[in-house]
């Protein structure tokens, strides 16, 4: 930081008056003989002038203290044209504000003065940027170690010796590290209420944090497209992906600081992307995985061997999530906060969708362990969610069997929405899919009742000829339906007899499902407004899944 002492020390110049004030620094040098030229001057700039207007006591102090007020950083006063020597009224004037004032002689012409400064001024800002380029790099480096957000925020606070904050696209934190000084929880708060007020109104631009007085900070938005939006031509708003906010331990920002934090929020929103790409990718090798579980494309040695990545080995078991608003809208965020549930607990897991329902597999344990993680996990997604949730949780299996603890889940969440009586009388769940809003209901293989018996058969073919006596009729006359039939019970019994939720579900009118419901009950000889009938034909369903 170039300062009125450091410049005056490479010139041959007399310092007059405001000694004091020579530690001030200087942002740039300006040369006038305007009366008043603080309009045109932001402040901490060093003023060159002869005088030339200033030919009263009066403006000569009128003069000085305008400059000092304006927060220049000096005055260097040019002799020889206007005035012989500097007057007297700008040397009392600046000694008592304690402002710099030292003479310009004649010989010495003012752009000597310019040059000296702009020589340092560049130099300093060269040092500065090379000094950005090798944090840039710095943090380059962590994003493509794949060290994480956490490592990359810890870098950010080491470089500027600041309290650094990244808050996702709703508000919320994400990571935080400080330098040694961590800011105290009512200034958090503040500075979350003040993104989440910018985040209501779509506002993306850079903003001073509300921090205790003494502290300076800036908060800028990171963009989804790896840069920051702090203005610059109207358009329409877009929230961005994330911010990231430093409040510095002490003193203000510098221009190092400042274009440290520029840079970074590229860097933070390549590391975002980055794991949003390796969440997606997992994701959909997890999908894959479980698709192929469901549809018994994959048991045995092959399966323990493909769940081995997911930290997953030996025994395992199921707990599946029944999605709010029966499941038909986007999986992903039912995905994501059971991921991060279950990670939270120190528990592998391997997450995907089948249908309306998320499943976890997690580590086998014994199933009072189950039962307790999974009432845990179930309270957290009803409140991240913001709905009342369903699930269920299958026996720990061997890896190889693990479709099978997984229909067992899906068997009990279904069993709990279609009212089934559990074999303790009433289940770990509260009531049907229509009671009022409460906690996440969780319901277990056990709580099936009598018809556990019938799923934990481990005869393939004893549960293929109870398929077979309740569905065959129906699969015997499909025929030129392509499988209508099947597909319209199947909707109608998941959505608990509901016409109009079922029809809709399978995008025809509901006089359409009437008749094939009609049809199917003249095939089997059931009555489908009879619970203990559709019951019959749900576990059917599911068995067949079992042993497709």
């Amino acid at each position: 930081m170039l300062t009125v002492r450091d410049l005056l020390g490479d010139l041959d110049v007399r310092v007059l008056a405001g000694e004091g004030g020579l530690d001030l620094p200087v942002r740039w040098v300006h040369i006038t003989e305007l009366l008043d030229p603080t309009p045109w001057l932001s402040g901490g700039e060093l003023l060159l002038t002869t005088g030339l207007q200033l030919d009263d006591a009066e403006r000569q102090r009128e003069f000085v203290s305008r400059l000092a007020d304006h927060q220049l950083a000096g005055l260097g006063f040019g002799t020889g044209f206007g005035h012989r020597e500097v007057p007297p009224a700008i040397l009392r004037t600046a000694a008592e504000r304690d402002f710099p004032v030292f003479e310009v002689p004649y010989e010495l012409p003012f752009i000597a003065v310019t040059e000296a400064a702009f020589t340092q001024l560049v130099n300093e800002q060269y040092a500065v940027l090379r000094r950005a380029l090798s944090a840039q790099e710095r943090l380059e480096r962590i994003v493509l170690s794949e060290r994480g957000l956490e490592a990359l925020v810890g870098a950010i606070a080491t470089l500027i010796g600041a309290t650094v904050l990244v808050f996702d696209s709703r508000g919320e934190p994400l990571m935080q590290r400080a330098f040694r000084r961590v800011i105290d929880a009512d200034a958090l708060q503040a500075l979350q209420r003040e993104v989440r007020e910018r985040v209501r109104r779509r506002e993306a631009r850079a903003f001073m944090p509300p921090v205790d007085e003494g502290n300076q900070g800036l908060a800028l938005p990171v963009a989804s497209d790896g840069g920051g939006t702090q203005g610059g031509a109207p358009g329409p708003a877009r929230v961005p992906e994330a911010w990231l906010v430093a409040i510095k331990d002490s003193g203000p920002l510098s221009d190092f600081d400042r274009l440290t934090l520029h840079q970074a929020v590229t860097i933070v929103a390549l590391e975002l992307l980055r794991a949003r790409v390796a969440g997606d990718t997992e994701r959909r090798l997890a999908g894959d995985v479980l698709a192929a579980v469901v549809r018994g494309e994959l048991a045995g040695v092959d399966l323990a061997r493909r769940l081995a990545p997911f930290g997953l080995s030996d025994r395992v078991a199921a707990i599946v999530v029944q999605r709010p608003a029966g499941g038909r809208g986007s999986p992903a965020p039912t995905e994501t906060a059971l991921l991060l549930a279950l990670r939270d607990e120190a528990m592998p897991a391997l997450v995907a969708s089948s249908g309306q329902f998320t499943c976890g597999l997690v580590a086998g344990m014994p199933d009072d362990e189950l039962l307790a993680l999974a009432e845990r996990v179930g309270a957290r997604l009803d409140s991240e969610l913001g709905a009342p949730l369903l699930l269920g949780v299958g026996r720990a299996v061997p890896g190889g069997d693990a479709r099978r603890s997984f229909h067992e889940a899906r068997c009990a969440v279904e069993a709990l929405a279609l009212g089934v009586p559990s074999a303790s009388g009433s289940g770990n769940g509260s009531g049907a899919v229509g009671a009022a809003p409460g906690p996440a209901r969780v319901a277990t293989y056990k709580d099936l009742g009598s018809f556990q018996l019938l799923l934990s058969l481990q005869d393939d073919e004893a549960l293929r000829l109870f398929c077979d006596s309740v569905l065959g009729p129906i699969e015997a006359s499909e025929g030129h339906y392509g499988g209508e039939l099947m597909r319209s019970l199947e909707a109608f019994i998941e959505e608990n007899g509901q016409w109009e939720r079922a029809a809709r579900r399978l995008y025809c009118h509901r006089h359409t499902l009437r008749y094939r419901i009609r049809r199917v009950e003249d095939l089997t000889g059931r009555d489908l407004s009879s619970a203990r009938d559709r019951i019959e034909f749900w576990l059917a369903l599911r068995g067949r899944e079992l042993v497709a």
